[in-house]
């Protein structure tokens, strides 16, 4: 088997890379490096099974060509962060409808299967919890950059079910839930990676918001085996699959449990969600997902909680002076 992955470089593409050529796979990405590192894959690069474009995917001929090798694609490149969310919206959009366009483009001609890295962030302002693969979209109003991420992904999400009931291209579509683990960077607002860097070195530990809101944070090997395990699993097929863990913390808890674990003297600082990201910003207060559906599809359990997780993060980044 041979498998393409767009957005290669990323934090989750690369670990997804990792994992596959561990299982001797032929494994091709491509990435305009524009939220990916070529740090990621250094590692990978000596493996005679591993090739890596560095290119963007609105490259036709090399995205066509790459596709045409495959035998499933990981569609994983997209805009991500909470802060190049608002403050690039155009490249947000752009990035995420037009790149889901031209991968099942090229992946309808020969009916090549599709995975679809989606996001909770479809299910906008719902306040039903637990978030159900079938429950409504809340999404906020059109004047806010914050919310254009969430409908450019349930776009996305469209667009590859209508490809499957129309064209009967293979497409699987999972929504990423807070996955988090080595590799990820605070650069664009990513909670974790960010609170385990300011208490390393003693600066003020930045909650936005009150801090009550809360999440489920997801070990990045434990999302990565089961977007290949949904991948080769053909009732999965025009599914959509929440992908996550169901273990729920508030900000301020996380905040706490990171100062604690890095034994760090920072202070914690509540900074109010206008001043870090743009007037009248709005976020959701829970995002915890129902798993039954995964579950019962692959048989997916989460492995590992929180303090695996943060345990993971402060020892690379402790380790990694570019993190």
């Amino acid at each position: 088997m041979k498998y393409l992955i767009t957005g290669g470089a990323g934090f989750i593409g690369s670990q997804l890379a990792e994992t596959l050529l561990k299982g001797n796979k032929e494994v091709y990405i491509i990435d305009d490096l524009s939220t990916g590192r070529i740090q990621n894959i250094e590692h990978l690069k000596s493996n005679r099974k591993f090739h890596y474009t560095i290119e963007s995917i609105f490259n036709d001929s090399v995205l066509a060509e790459l596709i045409d090798q495959a035998d499933i694609i990981f569609h994983l490149a997209a805009a991500v962060g909470v802060r190049l969310i608002v403050e690039r919206p155009v490249q947000t959009i752009e990035t995420n409808i037009r790149g889901t366009e031209h991968v099942f483009k090229h992946a309808d001609k020969k009916k090549k299967a599709v995975f679809i890295a989606s996001s909770s962030e479809v299910y906008g302002k719902s306040d039903k919890i637990p978030f159900k693969e079938d429950d409504d979209t809340v999404m906020g109003p059109t004047t806010k950059a914050r919310w254009s991420y969430a409908c450019s992904k349930a776009i996305d999400e469209f667009l590859a079910l209508a490809y499957w009931r129309e064209r009967k291209t293979p497409t699987i579509i999972g929504r990423f839930f807070n996955t988090v683990g080595p590799r990820q960077t605070g650069r664009y607002g990513m909670v974790i990676p960010r609170f385990v860097k300011q208490a390393l070195t003693g600066q003020p530990i930045t909650i936005y918001g009150t801090g009550e809101q809360s999440r489920c944070f997801a070990s990045v090997n434990d999302v990565v085996n089961a977007m290949i395990k949904l991948a080769h699993t053909e009732q999965a097929r025009g599914q959509v699959f929440n992908i996550g863990s169901d273990e729920e913390i508030t900000i301020n808890d996380l905040a706490e449990k990171i100062k604690e674990k890095t034994r760090s003297s920072s202070p914690i600082k509540h900074i109010p969600y206008d001043e870090a990201y743009e007037s009248g910003f709005e976020d959701m207060q829970r995002r915890v997902p129902d798993l039954s559906k995964i579950k019962k599809a692959i048989g997916y359990q989460p492995s590992k909680n929180i303090d695996q997780i943060l345990d993971a993060v402060i020892k690379y980044i402790k380790n990694t002076k570019d993190a």
